[in-house]
Protein backbone atom coordinates (compact mmCIF):
# COMPACT_ATOMS: atom_id res chain seq x y z
CA UNK A 1 0.00 0.00 0.00
CA UNK A 2 2.85 2.53 0.90
CA UNK A 3 4.26 1.73 -2.14
CA UNK A 4 1.36 2.69 -4.00
CA UNK A 5 0.88 5.89 -2.45
CA UNK A 6 4.56 6.98 -3.27
CA UNK A 7 3.84 6.32 -7.06
CA UNK A 8 0.72 7.92 -6.91
CA UNK A 9 2.27 11.25 -5.19
CA UNK A 10 5.41 11.14 -7.69
CA UNK A 11 2.53 10.88 -10.29
CA UNK A 12 1.16 14.26 -8.88
CA UNK A 13 4.54 15.70 -8.28
CA UNK A 14 5.31 14.98 -12.04
CA UNK A 15 1.75 16.55 -13.06
CA UNK A 16 2.12 19.67 -10.83
CA UNK A 17 5.72 20.37 -12.79
CA UNK A 18 4.33 19.86 -15.94
CA UNK A 19 1.51 22.31 -15.12
CA UNK A 20 3.82 25.30 -13.94
CA UNK A 21 5.83 24.23 -17.23
CA UNK A 22 3.24 24.30 -19.52
CA UNK A 23 2.71 28.00 -20.61
CA UNK A 24 0.07 27.14 -22.96
CA UNK A 25 -2.58 25.58 -19.92
CA UNK A 26 -2.51 28.66 -18.23
CA UNK A 27 -2.46 31.19 -20.89
CA UNK A 28 -4.89 33.42 -20.31
CA UNK A 29 -6.84 31.78 -17.63
CA UNK A 30 -6.07 33.74 -14.50
CA UNK A 31 -8.11 36.73 -12.30
CA UNK A 32 -6.13 39.13 -15.15
CA UNK A 33 -7.58 38.20 -18.46
CA UNK A 34 -6.68 40.48 -22.02
CA UNK A 35 -9.70 40.46 -23.48
CA UNK A 36 -8.74 41.87 -26.51
CA UNK A 37 -6.22 38.64 -27.29
CA UNK A 38 -9.22 36.31 -26.55
CA UNK A 39 -11.58 38.27 -29.25
CA UNK A 40 -8.28 37.81 -31.55
CA UNK A 41 -8.77 34.23 -30.73
CA UNK A 42 -12.25 33.64 -30.85
CA UNK A 43 -13.03 35.49 -34.37
CA UNK A 44 -13.41 32.58 -36.76
CA UNK A 45 -12.20 34.60 -40.17
CA UNK A 46 -9.45 33.89 -41.99
CA UNK A 47 -7.82 37.03 -42.38
CA UNK A 48 -7.20 38.65 -38.63
CA UNK A 49 -4.69 41.14 -37.70
CA UNK A 50 -3.77 42.96 -34.89
CA UNK A 51 -2.62 46.43 -34.37
CA UNK A 52 -0.90 47.25 -31.52
CA UNK A 53 1.85 49.41 -29.31
CA UNK A 54 4.91 47.90 -28.61
CA UNK A 55 4.49 45.54 -25.29
CA UNK A 56 0.43 45.18 -25.99
CA UNK A 57 0.55 41.66 -26.30
CA UNK A 58 0.49 41.53 -29.72
CA UNK A 59 2.95 39.00 -30.56
CA UNK A 60 1.71 36.84 -27.56
CA UNK A 61 -1.72 35.95 -29.03
CA UNK A 62 0.57 35.37 -32.40
CA UNK A 63 2.27 32.52 -30.77
CA UNK A 64 -0.17 31.19 -29.07
CA UNK A 65 -2.81 31.13 -31.70
CA UNK A 66 0.17 29.27 -34.23
CA UNK A 67 0.54 26.65 -31.37
CA UNK A 68 -2.80 25.92 -30.71
CA UNK A 69 -3.24 25.05 -34.05
CA UNK A 70 0.12 23.03 -34.79
CA UNK A 71 -0.57 21.15 -31.70
CA UNK A 72 -4.64 20.74 -32.63
CA UNK A 73 -5.94 21.94 -29.15
CA UNK A 74 -7.35 25.21 -30.42
CA UNK A 75 -10.35 25.97 -28.15
CA UNK A 76 -12.30 28.06 -30.54
CA UNK A 77 -11.95 26.63 -34.08
CA UNK A 78 -12.07 23.53 -35.55
CA UNK A 79 -8.45 21.07 -35.41
CA UNK A 80 -6.49 18.83 -37.59
CA UNK A 81 -3.31 16.49 -37.15
CA UNK A 82 -0.49 17.14 -39.91
CA UNK A 83 -1.36 21.03 -40.03
CA UNK A 84 1.92 22.80 -41.68
CA UNK A 85 2.02 26.51 -40.89
CA UNK A 86 4.61 29.36 -41.67
CA UNK A 87 5.69 31.96 -38.96
CA UNK A 88 7.26 35.09 -41.01
CA UNK A 89 9.58 37.69 -39.19
CA UNK A 90 11.20 40.58 -41.43
CA UNK A 91 14.99 39.41 -40.50
CA UNK A 92 16.30 35.68 -39.21
CA UNK A 93 17.55 37.87 -36.38
CA UNK A 94 14.46 39.26 -35.47
CA UNK A 95 12.66 35.70 -36.07
CA UNK A 96 15.34 34.31 -33.46
CA UNK A 97 14.87 37.32 -30.81
CA UNK A 98 10.98 37.23 -31.05
CA UNK A 99 8.78 35.16 -32.69
CA UNK A 100 10.49 32.12 -32.41
CA UNK A 101 11.96 32.56 -28.85
CA UNK A 102 7.74 32.70 -27.81
CA UNK A 103 7.18 29.98 -29.81
CA UNK A 104 9.45 28.11 -28.10
CA UNK A 105 7.93 29.37 -24.43
CA UNK A 106 5.05 27.66 -25.23
CA UNK A 107 5.64 24.53 -26.57
CA UNK A 108 6.65 21.94 -23.79
CA UNK A 109 9.69 19.85 -24.38
CA UNK A 110 8.18 16.51 -24.77
CA UNK A 111 5.47 18.33 -27.72
CA UNK A 112 8.64 18.61 -29.84
CA UNK A 113 9.45 15.40 -32.10
CA UNK A 114 12.29 17.49 -34.18
CA UNK A 115 13.85 20.47 -34.62
CA UNK A 116 15.79 21.63 -37.90
CA UNK A 117 17.99 23.98 -38.00
CA UNK A 118 18.88 26.79 -40.46
CA UNK A 119 22.17 27.91 -37.92
CA UNK A 120 23.51 26.64 -34.89
CA UNK A 121 22.53 23.34 -32.26
CA UNK A 122 19.20 21.75 -32.02
CA UNK A 123 19.86 20.56 -28.08
CA UNK A 124 20.18 24.78 -27.42
CA UNK A 125 17.74 26.31 -30.31
CA UNK A 126 17.18 29.37 -28.32
CA UNK A 127 20.78 30.91 -29.68
CA UNK A 128 20.18 29.46 -33.16
CA UNK A 129 17.79 30.25 -36.47
CA UNK A 130 14.98 27.35 -36.56
CA UNK A 131 13.97 26.43 -39.82
CA UNK A 132 11.39 24.24 -38.60
CA UNK A 133 9.96 22.43 -35.24
CA UNK A 134 8.20 19.42 -35.80
CA UNK A 135 5.56 19.10 -33.01
CA UNK A 136 3.01 16.06 -31.55
CA UNK A 137 -0.18 16.76 -32.61
CA UNK A 138 -3.11 15.68 -30.16
CA UNK A 139 -4.95 13.42 -33.09
CA UNK A 140 -2.14 11.46 -33.49
CA UNK A 141 -0.19 13.25 -36.04
CA UNK A 142 3.08 15.66 -36.79
CA UNK A 143 2.48 19.48 -37.55
CA UNK A 144 5.28 21.22 -39.00
CA UNK A 145 5.54 25.24 -37.97
CA UNK A 146 8.20 26.45 -40.11
CA UNK A 147 10.92 29.94 -39.87
CA UNK A 148 10.73 32.69 -42.63
CA UNK A 149 12.33 35.64 -42.99
CA UNK A 150 11.29 38.61 -45.35
CA UNK A 151 14.88 39.29 -46.48
CA UNK A 152 14.86 35.99 -47.98
CA UNK A 153 13.12 37.55 -50.88
CA UNK A 154 9.57 36.60 -52.47
CA UNK A 155 11.26 33.22 -54.26
CA UNK A 156 11.45 31.54 -50.93
CA UNK A 157 7.61 31.85 -50.17
CA UNK A 158 6.37 30.18 -53.18
CA UNK A 159 5.26 26.38 -53.77
CA UNK A 160 4.37 25.35 -50.28
CA UNK A 161 0.33 24.70 -49.38
CA UNK A 162 -0.22 25.85 -46.14
CA UNK A 163 -2.64 25.87 -43.08
CA UNK A 164 -1.66 28.84 -41.82
CA UNK A 165 0.75 32.17 -42.00
CA UNK A 166 1.42 34.37 -38.94
CA UNK A 167 3.06 37.56 -39.73
CA UNK A 168 4.97 38.91 -36.89
CA UNK A 169 5.30 42.93 -38.05
CA UNK A 170 4.27 43.99 -41.34
CA UNK A 171 5.64 41.71 -44.44
CA UNK A 172 6.52 43.22 -47.81
CA UNK A 173 3.08 43.54 -50.15
CA UNK A 174 5.11 40.76 -52.45
CA UNK A 175 5.56 38.47 -49.82
CA UNK A 176 2.34 39.30 -48.40
CA UNK A 177 0.18 38.09 -51.59
CA UNK A 178 2.77 34.97 -52.03
CA UNK A 179 1.85 33.74 -48.32
CA UNK A 180 -1.99 33.96 -49.35
CA UNK A 181 -1.96 32.41 -52.65
CA UNK A 182 0.01 29.35 -50.03
CA UNK A 183 -2.92 28.95 -47.97
CA UNK A 184 -5.64 28.75 -50.86
CA UNK A 185 -5.49 24.81 -50.94
CA UNK A 186 -6.14 23.93 -47.68
CA UNK A 187 -8.83 26.91 -46.83
CA UNK A 188 -6.37 28.39 -44.59
CA UNK A 189 -5.39 31.19 -42.20
CA UNK A 190 -3.28 34.64 -42.25
CA UNK A 191 -2.93 36.26 -39.03
CA UNK A 192 -0.92 39.57 -38.58
CA UNK A 193 0.11 41.02 -35.36
CA UNK A 194 1.92 44.42 -36.11
CA UNK A 195 2.77 47.91 -35.08
CA UNK A 196 2.38 50.34 -38.06
CA UNK A 197 5.51 52.45 -38.09
CA UNK A 198 5.79 52.37 -41.72
CA UNK A 199 3.13 54.59 -42.47
CA UNK A 200 -0.18 54.27 -45.19
CA UNK A 201 0.97 51.09 -46.26
CA UNK A 202 -0.83 48.29 -48.45
CA UNK A 203 -1.85 46.88 -44.90
CA UNK A 204 -3.57 50.18 -44.22
CA UNK A 205 -5.10 50.20 -47.67
CA UNK A 206 -6.35 46.63 -48.47
CA UNK A 207 -6.73 45.62 -44.73
CA UNK A 208 -7.48 48.71 -42.49
CA UNK A 209 -9.60 50.62 -45.05
CA UNK A 210 -10.64 47.25 -46.71
CA UNK A 211 -12.00 49.35 -50.12
CA UNK A 212 -13.23 45.81 -51.28
CA UNK A 213 -15.59 44.95 -47.80
CA UNK A 214 -13.32 41.78 -47.54
CA UNK A 215 -15.86 39.94 -45.48
CA UNK A 216 -13.24 37.43 -44.05
CA UNK A 217 -11.17 40.45 -42.83
CA UNK A 218 -10.45 41.43 -39.22
CA UNK A 219 -8.63 43.41 -37.16
CA UNK A 220 -8.49 45.04 -34.07
CA UNK A 221 -6.33 47.88 -32.05
CA UNK A 222 -4.22 46.82 -29.03
CA UNK A 223 -2.62 49.56 -26.57
CA UNK A 224 -0.41 49.63 -23.48
CA UNK A 225 -3.88 49.80 -21.30
CA UNK A 226 -5.73 46.79 -22.83
CA UNK A 227 -2.32 44.75 -21.46
CA UNK A 228 -3.50 43.61 -17.47
CA UNK A 229 0.16 42.55 -17.11
CA UNK A 230 1.32 46.14 -18.01
CA UNK A 231 1.63 48.21 -14.70
CA UNK A 232 0.47 51.96 -14.60
CA UNK A 233 3.93 53.30 -13.88
CA UNK A 234 5.49 51.53 -16.48
CA UNK A 235 3.21 53.27 -19.03
CA UNK A 236 3.76 56.89 -17.94
CA UNK A 237 7.28 55.57 -18.18
CA UNK A 238 6.83 55.10 -21.65
CA UNK A 239 4.68 57.53 -22.36
CA UNK A 240 7.37 60.37 -21.43
CA UNK A 241 9.94 59.57 -23.73
CA UNK A 242 7.85 59.49 -26.57
CA UNK A 243 6.15 62.47 -28.81
CA UNK A 244 2.70 62.61 -30.01
CA UNK A 245 3.25 60.77 -33.35
CA UNK A 246 5.11 57.99 -32.14
CA UNK A 247 2.47 57.86 -29.30
CA UNK A 248 -0.36 56.91 -31.96
CA UNK A 249 1.98 54.29 -33.50
CA UNK A 250 3.86 52.70 -30.00
CA UNK A 251 1.34 52.63 -27.79
CA UNK A 252 -2.53 52.77 -29.60
CA UNK A 253 -1.13 50.98 -32.67
CA UNK A 254 -2.41 53.18 -34.74
CA UNK A 255 -1.46 54.35 -38.64
CA UNK A 256 0.04 57.80 -39.60
CA UNK A 257 0.91 59.81 -42.49
CA UNK A 258 3.30 63.00 -42.17
CA UNK A 259 0.49 64.71 -42.85
CA UNK A 260 -1.54 63.65 -40.28
CA UNK A 261 -5.75 62.53 -40.47
CA UNK A 262 -8.11 65.51 -40.56
CA UNK A 263 -10.21 63.57 -37.92
CA UNK A 264 -7.94 61.96 -35.17
CA UNK A 265 -11.27 62.39 -33.20
CA UNK A 266 -12.76 59.90 -34.58
CA UNK A 267 -12.70 55.66 -32.89
CA UNK A 268 -14.43 53.14 -34.08
CA UNK A 269 -15.05 51.46 -31.10
CA UNK A 270 -16.90 54.66 -29.69
CA UNK A 271 -18.47 56.32 -33.04
CA UNK A 272 -19.37 53.13 -34.84
CA UNK A 273 -22.83 50.65 -33.40
CA UNK A 274 -24.66 48.09 -33.99
CA UNK A 275 -28.06 49.27 -36.14
CA UNK A 276 -31.17 49.35 -34.23
CA UNK A 277 -34.67 50.21 -34.47
CA UNK A 278 -34.28 54.30 -34.76
CA UNK A 279 -37.94 55.87 -34.09
CA UNK A 280 -39.67 57.65 -36.50
CA UNK A 281 -39.60 60.99 -35.20
CA UNK A 282 -35.98 60.58 -35.08
CA UNK A 283 -35.89 60.59 -39.09
CA UNK A 284 -34.59 63.88 -40.63
CA UNK A 285 -33.69 63.97 -44.39
CA UNK A 286 -31.14 62.30 -46.68
CA UNK A 287 -27.61 64.14 -47.99
CA UNK A 288 -26.13 63.51 -51.26
CA UNK A 289 -22.83 64.23 -52.95
CA UNK A 290 -23.46 63.41 -56.67
CA UNK A 291 -21.44 61.54 -58.75
CA UNK A 292 -21.60 59.35 -61.82
CA UNK A 293 -18.26 58.49 -62.67
CA UNK A 294 -16.90 59.42 -59.05
CA UNK A 295 -19.07 57.38 -56.61
CA UNK A 296 -22.06 59.09 -55.06
CA UNK A 297 -22.44 59.28 -51.33
CA UNK A 298 -26.00 59.38 -50.36
CA UNK A 299 -26.62 58.82 -46.23
CA UNK A 300 -29.82 58.80 -44.58
CA UNK A 301 -29.46 60.75 -40.86
CA UNK A 302 -31.30 60.93 -37.92
CA UNK A 303 -31.47 62.86 -34.94
CA UNK A 304 -32.98 62.25 -31.11
CA UNK A 305 -34.37 64.76 -28.39
CA UNK A 306 -30.64 65.88 -27.86
CA UNK A 307 -29.49 66.75 -30.71
CA UNK A 308 -27.10 63.39 -31.19
CA UNK A 309 -26.92 62.40 -35.17
CA UNK A 310 -27.23 58.73 -36.15
CA UNK A 311 -26.38 57.74 -39.77
CA UNK A 312 -28.49 54.65 -40.29
CA UNK A 313 -28.27 53.41 -43.89
CA UNK A 314 -26.13 54.62 -47.04
CA UNK A 315 -25.47 54.25 -51.00
CA UNK A 316 -22.51 54.50 -51.82
CA UNK A 317 -22.06 53.39 -55.97
CA UNK A 318 -19.73 54.77 -58.89
CA UNK A 319 -19.95 54.72 -63.01
CA UNK A 320 -23.74 54.75 -62.20
CA UNK A 321 -26.60 57.38 -63.56
CA UNK A 322 -29.53 59.17 -62.21
CA UNK A 323 -31.93 56.58 -62.72
CA UNK A 324 -29.79 53.89 -61.16
CA UNK A 325 -28.88 56.33 -58.23
CA UNK A 326 -32.66 57.26 -57.46
CA UNK A 327 -33.88 53.70 -57.79
CA UNK A 328 -31.24 52.83 -55.11
CA UNK A 329 -31.88 55.69 -53.07
CA UNK A 330 -36.05 54.62 -52.90
CA UNK A 331 -34.78 51.41 -52.14
CA UNK A 332 -33.12 51.78 -49.20
CA UNK A 333 -35.63 54.07 -48.05
CA UNK A 334 -38.41 51.02 -48.45
CA UNK A 335 -36.05 48.91 -46.41
CA UNK A 336 -35.74 51.27 -43.24
CA UNK A 337 -39.30 52.66 -43.75
CA UNK A 338 -37.98 56.07 -44.66
CA UNK A 339 -40.85 59.16 -44.38
CA UNK A 340 -42.27 60.62 -47.56
CA UNK A 341 -44.51 63.36 -48.38
CA UNK A 342 -47.83 62.94 -49.01
CA UNK A 343 -47.18 62.02 -53.01
CA UNK A 344 -44.51 59.51 -51.95
CA UNK A 345 -41.68 61.86 -52.47
CA UNK A 346 -38.47 61.88 -50.61
CA UNK A 347 -36.70 64.92 -48.97
CA UNK A 348 -32.48 65.42 -49.19
CA UNK A 349 -30.26 68.07 -49.27
CA UNK A 350 -27.39 67.79 -51.99
CA UNK A 351 -24.33 69.74 -53.06
CA UNK A 352 -25.16 72.90 -54.61
CA UNK A 353 -23.07 71.84 -57.96
CA UNK A 354 -26.06 69.71 -58.51
CA UNK A 355 -27.84 72.28 -59.84
CA UNK A 356 -25.11 73.23 -63.00
CA UNK A 357 -26.04 72.09 -66.60
CA UNK A 358 -23.60 70.96 -68.84
CA UNK A 359 -23.46 70.78 -72.35
CA UNK A 360 -23.98 67.11 -72.35
CA UNK A 361 -27.79 67.60 -70.19
CA UNK A 362 -30.29 69.94 -70.77
CA UNK A 363 -31.17 69.77 -67.34
CA UNK A 364 -29.05 69.58 -64.26
CA UNK A 365 -28.57 66.52 -61.83
CA UNK A 366 -31.27 68.19 -59.08
CA UNK A 367 -34.01 68.47 -61.71
CA UNK A 368 -33.60 64.81 -62.74
CA UNK A 369 -33.31 63.38 -59.20
CA UNK A 370 -36.93 65.69 -58.32
CA UNK A 371 -38.19 64.22 -61.84
CA UNK A 372 -37.82 60.76 -59.94
CA UNK A 373 -38.99 61.31 -56.84
CA UNK A 374 -36.43 62.65 -55.06
CA UNK A 375 -36.60 66.63 -54.30
CA UNK A 376 -33.64 67.55 -53.13
CA UNK A 377 -32.37 71.32 -52.33
CA UNK A 378 -28.71 72.10 -52.95
CA UNK A 379 -28.97 75.29 -49.98
CA UNK A 380 -25.82 73.85 -48.21
CA UNK A 381 -23.12 75.89 -46.08
CA UNK A 382 -19.97 74.27 -48.83
CA UNK A 383 -17.14 76.06 -46.15
CA UNK A 384 -14.62 73.88 -46.17
CA UNK A 385 -12.66 74.66 -42.47
CA UNK A 386 -16.24 75.43 -40.49
CA UNK A 387 -17.33 72.19 -41.72
CA UNK A 388 -14.66 70.05 -40.40
CA UNK A 389 -15.03 71.89 -37.26
CA UNK A 390 -18.72 71.13 -37.16
CA UNK A 391 -17.81 67.69 -37.35
CA UNK A 392 -14.81 67.57 -35.14
CA UNK A 393 -17.42 68.85 -32.45
CA UNK A 394 -19.89 66.36 -32.79
CA UNK A 395 -17.12 63.55 -32.69
CA UNK A 396 -15.59 64.68 -29.44
CA UNK A 397 -16.88 63.30 -26.30
CA UNK A 398 -18.48 65.14 -23.60
CA UNK A 399 -19.16 62.65 -20.50
CA UNK A 400 -17.85 60.00 -22.38
CA UNK A 401 -20.65 60.40 -25.31
CA UNK A 402 -19.73 61.76 -28.62
CA UNK A 403 -22.83 63.01 -30.73
CA UNK A 404 -22.72 61.59 -33.63
CA UNK A 405 -23.52 57.82 -33.63
CA UNK A 406 -22.65 55.68 -37.47
CA UNK A 407 -24.68 51.99 -37.85
CA UNK A 408 -21.79 49.70 -38.62
CA UNK A 409 -23.46 49.00 -41.94
CA UNK A 410 -22.67 52.19 -43.32
CA UNK A 411 -18.97 50.71 -44.21
CA UNK A 412 -17.86 53.69 -47.05
CA UNK A 413 -18.67 56.06 -44.57
CA UNK A 414 -16.11 54.56 -42.13
CA UNK A 415 -13.71 53.83 -44.71
CA UNK A 416 -13.19 57.64 -45.95
CA UNK A 417 -13.34 58.54 -41.94
CA UNK A 418 -10.55 56.12 -41.42
CA UNK A 419 -8.11 57.32 -44.66
CA UNK A 420 -8.80 60.98 -44.87
CA UNK A 421 -5.82 62.96 -44.23
CA UNK A 422 -4.45 66.75 -44.45
CA UNK A 423 -2.72 67.08 -47.69
CA UNK A 424 -0.96 69.87 -49.75
CA UNK A 425 -1.67 73.61 -48.45
CA UNK A 426 -3.42 72.52 -44.98
CA UNK A 427 -6.07 71.32 -46.79
CA UNK A 428 -7.80 67.33 -47.33
CA UNK A 429 -7.01 65.28 -49.51
CA UNK A 430 -8.63 65.00 -52.01
CA UNK A 431 -9.44 61.67 -52.57
CA UNK A 432 -12.22 59.36 -51.11
CA UNK A 433 -13.78 62.04 -49.71
CA UNK A 434 -17.55 61.63 -51.09
CA UNK A 435 -18.95 60.43 -47.99
CA UNK A 436 -17.21 63.15 -45.63
CA UNK A 437 -18.60 65.98 -47.69
CA UNK A 438 -21.93 65.14 -47.70
CA UNK A 439 -21.64 64.42 -44.01
CA UNK A 440 -20.34 67.76 -43.35
CA UNK A 441 -23.05 69.64 -45.33
CA UNK A 442 -25.49 67.83 -43.29
CA UNK A 443 -24.21 68.83 -39.88
CA UNK A 444 -23.21 71.98 -40.56
CA UNK A 445 -27.56 72.00 -40.93
CA UNK A 446 -27.31 70.97 -37.85
CA UNK A 447 -26.21 73.53 -34.98
CA UNK A 448 -25.96 71.63 -31.99
CA UNK A 449 -29.19 72.40 -29.51
CA UNK A 450 -28.38 73.61 -25.50
CA UNK A 451 -31.36 71.78 -24.54
CA UNK A 452 -33.61 69.41 -25.37
CA UNK A 453 -35.69 70.32 -27.78
CA UNK A 454 -39.09 69.37 -25.53
CA UNK A 455 -39.79 67.88 -22.40
CA UNK A 456 -39.20 63.89 -23.27
CA UNK A 457 -41.84 61.35 -21.71
CA UNK A 458 -41.39 58.70 -20.01
CA UNK A 459 -41.23 56.24 -22.64
CA UNK A 460 -38.29 58.52 -24.30
CA UNK A 461 -36.61 58.50 -21.69
CA UNK A 462 -36.73 54.72 -20.97
CA UNK A 463 -35.71 54.14 -25.04
CA UNK A 464 -32.97 56.42 -24.74
CA UNK A 465 -31.68 54.97 -21.49
CA UNK A 466 -31.76 51.23 -23.58
CA UNK A 467 -29.81 52.68 -26.54
CA UNK A 468 -26.93 54.03 -24.13
CA UNK A 469 -26.56 50.81 -22.24
CA UNK A 470 -26.27 49.81 -25.82
CA UNK A 471 -23.58 51.94 -26.96
CA UNK A 472 -21.60 50.96 -23.17
CA UNK A 473 -21.57 47.37 -24.54
CA UNK A 474 -20.34 48.30 -27.66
Amino acid sequence: MNEILQKIKAIEKEQETRRRSDRLAVYNTGRKKHKKQLAFHRCKKRNRWVFGGNRSGKTECGAVEAVWIARGVHPYRKNRKNVFGWVVSLTSQVQRDVAQRKILSYLRPDWIEDIVMSSGRKDAPMSGIIDQIYVKNVFGGTSVIGFKSCDQGRERFQGSSLDFVWFDEEPPEDIYDECRMRVVDRAGDIFGTMTPLKGLTFVYRDIYLNPKNDPEIWYEFMEWADNPYLSKKEIALLEGTMDETALQSRRYGRFCSREGLVYPEFDESVHVIEPFDVPKSWQDTISIDPGLKNPLSAHWYCTDYDGNVYVVAEHYLADAGVDEHAAAIHAVSDRIGWKRDEKGRLSAIIDSAAEAKTLAAQRSVSELFYDRGILVSPRVDKDLFSGIAQVKSYLSRKNNFPNLYIFKNCVNLIREFKGYFWGAEERPVKRDDHAMDELRYYLMTKPRPAVPLHEKSEIERDMERRIRRLKRRK
